[in-house]
């Protein structure tokens, strides 16, 4: 599911610290700050659409994600790749590194960090 502007937003915030009450959350933002109330409405969203969480403390709640930014960008990377480059990861990673303007040294250093990042992962299996 793809989260809107306000609610990515409010979901950046959220994984990097942790979780808050929503006058936390919107201290966070840049000025002008959102209302309170928009604030909560969009959590509210959130929560109905799976991405937060509460924890009542007295009468207010204490937010947090379920969904970890990971999760979420991985499943938005595969999203755009099945949605503008046919499910193929090469015509994804070509069309990056031409627009990027990539050298052939940093090509051939992401693709010795893919090979270490391969390695690894097939150990913790």
């Amino acid at each position: 599911m793809q989260l809107t502007k306000a609610e990515e937003q409010i979901m950046q915030i959220l994984w990097e610290t942790g979780g808050g009450l929503v006058r936390e959350i919107r201290v966070k933002f840049g000025d002008p700050k959102p209302a309170r109330n928009t604030v909560s409405t969009v959590l509210r969203v959130l929560e109905s659409k799976g991405f937060v969480s509460h924890e009542s403390l007295g009468n207010v709640h204490r937010y947090f994600p379920v969904v970890s930014r990971e999760e979420y960008s991985k499943s938005q990377l595969f999203r755009l790749m099945g949605g503008y480059f046919n499910d193929s990861f090469s015509a994804m990673a070509s069309f990056f590194a031409r627009e990027k303007d990539l050298s052939v040294k940093e090509m051939e250093e992401l693709l010795e960090e893919i090979r270490k990042e391969i390695k690894t992962g097939k150990k913790r299996k």
